[in-house]
C-alpha cells in the first residue's frame, strides 16, 4: 500500500512505498553506517536470492522513493538512536508490512527500548540481532520469514522449460586467497529467474532432468562464463572462473572448440577451471586424464570437487594435472573446534600440496574455521562468510569498485594463485 503526506516531493521524513503490480523476488534494505556489514548482508541476501538495496544511514533511506514495499528491513542502531526512532516512526506512518531487523552492539536495554518504540508504531520487530553475527544467523532469519531459497524451493520447475524460455542467469561466487585475504577467482552457478517466482536455487530445477538437458545447461553455462571473461578483462581483470560439469558432459561437449571460440583474448588470460565430483573422477580416471592431458594447451585446468570422502582411492588420481581439490563442506565447518573434521582437512591440504595442487575449503560461514584453514596451510576459500553467489552484475560492479580502488595502478589478476609445489 502505498502511503505518505506528499508524493510528488518526499521530505526527509517520509518514506514512499509502492506496490509492485505481480510478484516479485523478495526485497530487503539494508541501512548501516559500516560498508563491510552492508555488502556482508547484500551478499547473503542475493545468494540466497534476495534483491538487497543498500543505505548508508537512516536519513537516505527516509528520503528515496521506494519502488517496492519490501518485506524486511536490517536497521543499524548505532550512536544516533534519535535517527533510527525517527525512520521507525516513518516506516509506521508509511504503513511497512515487512519486518524490521534491528542490529548493533549497543546495549540491550537500549535495543529494547527502541524495539518497543517499533512495535508502538505497529511495526513487525524482530528479536534484536547483537553485532558481531555470523553468516548462520542471517539465515535462519531469512528460514523463519520464508524469504529466499527456503520459499522459492516450492517452486518446481523442468530444468528443460528454464532453458527453452531463456530464464537461466549464471552467477559468480568470489574464491578468496585465505593467507592475503584477497581475490583468487570464482566459481559459476546456474540460477533461474522466473518470471512469478523469482530467482530460484538449483534444487528447483535440477532434480529430474535427463543428460541431454545437463549437457545443453553445460554448453550455455561454459559459454556465458567465457563472454563474461571478455567484460572482466576489458575492467583490466583477468579472472579465473570455475564451472561444474560432469564427465558425460566433458566427453559428449566440443569444450575446448568453445574455449577457442568465446575465451578472452587478452593476455595473461587466467584459465579456466572445470570442477569434477570425487566420486567422477575416481570412476572414470582413465578418461579424466585424457580429458586433463586435452585441456592443458588451452589453459584449462580440472579440480577435483567434494574431495575427502574417498581419499584412500585418490592416490589413483595423483598423476592427473589438477588445478584444485575442494574439500567437502562437510570437513570444513567447524574444523576449528572439531578435530575430526580437523584432521580429515588438514590430510586433504597436504594432499593436494603433494600432488602440485591447490587446497579450497568451500562452505565457510565461520572466522574461527578460516583461522584454522590457514593455520593448515589451506589456500583458497569459498563460503557465506567470504562471499556468496551473485547475479553477474553485481559481480562486474565489485570488480569495477575493486579495479578503482587499484588505480593508477597496472591492470590486476585476479586468477593470480599461490605458488604450486612442482610435480
Amino acid at each position: 500500500m502505498s502511503a505518505t503526506r506528499n508524493l510528488n516531493s518526499p521530505s526527509e521524513s517520509d518514506i514512499v512505498l509502492v506496490n509492485a503490480a505481480k510478484p516479485v523476488t523478495p526485497l530487503c534494505f539494508v541501512v548501516d553506517e559500516e560498508p563491510k556489514i552492508r555488502h556482508f548482508l547484500s551478499l547473503i541476501l542475493q545468494g540466497a536470492g534476495v534483491d538487497a538495496i543498500e543505505y548508508p544511514d537512516c536519513m537516505s533511506f527516509r528520503v528515496e522513493r521506494l519502488g517496492r514495499p519490501g518485506d524486511m528491513i536490517f536497521l543499524n542502531v548505532g550512536q544516533d538512536t534519535h535517527d533510527v526512532l525517527k525512520t521507525l516512526a516513518a516506516l509506521g506512518q508509511a504503513r511497512f508490512a515487512g519486518a524490521v531487523q534491528l542490529m548493533s552492539n549497543q546495549g540491550l536495554v537500549l535495543l529494547e527500548n527502541i524495539k518497543k518504540a517499533g512495535v508502538q508504531n505497529k511495526l513487525r520487530m524482530l528479536p534484536v540481532l547483537k553485532k558481531p553475527f555470523e553468516a548462520a544467523a542471517i539465515k535462519k532469519i531469512l528460514q523463519e520469514e520464508k524469504l529466499g531459497d527456503r520459499a522459492a524451493v516450492a517452486a518446481r520447475i523442468g530444468l528443460n522449460d528454464a532453458l527453452k524460455n531463456d530464464w537461466i542467469e549464471t552467477w559468480y561466487q568470489p574464491k578468496i586467497n585465505l593467507r592475503k585475504k584477497q581475490l583468487a577467482g570464482a566459481e559459476a552457478f546456474a540460477r533461474v529467474r522466473h518470471p512469478d517466482h523469482g530467482v530460484l536455487p538449483p534444487s528447483a530445477f535440477m532434480p529430474g532432468a535427463d543428460e541431454a538437458t545437463l549437457q545443453r545447461l553445460a554448453e550455455q553455462i561454459l559459454m556465458r562464463v567465457l563472454k563474461a571473461g571478455l567484460g572482466f578483462s576489458k575492467l583490466g581483470i583477468n579472472l579465473r572462473v570455475a564451472v561444474n560439469i560432469n564427465i558425460e558432459a566433458l566427453l559428449a561437449l566440443p569444450v575446448t572448440k568453445i574455449v577457442k571460440s568465446f575465451r578472452p583474448l587478452a593476455t595473461g588470460w587466467a584459465g579456466l577451471i572445470i570442477d569434477v565430483t570425487e566420486e567422477q573422477i575416481v570412476a572414470n580416471i582413465e578418461h579424466a586424464s585424457e580429458l586433463a592431458k586435452e585441456f592443458q594447451d588451452y589453459n584449462i585446468k580440472l579440480a577435483i570437487d567434494d574431495f575427502g570422502r574417498g581419499v584412500s582411492s585418490l592416490m589413483k588420481v595423483k598423476n592427473i594435472p589438477f588445478a584444485e581439490m575442494k574439500l567437502d563442506r562437510v570437513f570444513v565447518t567447524d574444523c576449528s573446534a572439531d578435530k575430526v573434521n580437523a584432521s580429515i582437512c588438514k590430510t586433504v591440504i597436504d594432499m593436494a600440496h603433494s600432488f602440485g595442487g591447490l587446497a579450497v575449503g568451500i562452505g565457510v560461514e565461520k572466522a574461527s574455521d578460516v583461522t584454522a584453514l590457514v593455520g593448515m596451510g589451506c589456500d583458497l576459500g569459498q563460503g557465506y562468510l567470504l562471499g556468496q553467489p551473485m547475479a553477474e552484475e553485481r559481480f562486474a560492479a565489485l570488480l569495477k569498485q575493486r579495479v578503482a580502488s587499484h588505480a593508477p595502478k597496472s591492470p590486476v589478476s585476479a586468477g593470480a594463485e599461490p605458488k604450486q609445489k612442482p610435480r
